[in-house]
């Protein structure tokens, strides 16, 4: 399982399940998630690696959390809402 920061991923347990999430932060066993909308930068949801799972579609992420920038939650937002319509 290919967990990095930036990495789009599916929540797979908990009252979240189903629902697409960004990791802005990793702690050991735990990432920290963004969707920009209900869980901001500022109030990440901390979730254990074994209850997500990584989108299918290899290098798919969102690149200015991976080079240590700030992403803002409307990009997080509008990185996920792209992924929802691409794969409709």
């Amino acid at each position: 399982m290919n967990l990095t920061i930036g990495s789009l991923v599916y929540s797979t347990a908990g009252h979240d399940k189903g629902n697409l999430f960004v990791i802005i932060s990793e702690a050991g066993e735990y990432v920290y998630l963004a969707d920009g909308k209900y869980r901001t930068v500022k109030k990440p949801k901390k979730k254990n690696k074994k209850h997500v799972k990584p989108v299918d579609r290899e290098g798919y992420s969102l690149e200015l959390i991976k080079e240590n920038a700030v992403a803002a939650d409307e990009e997080i937002k509008y990185f996920i809402k792209r992924f929802k319509r691409e794969n409709q």
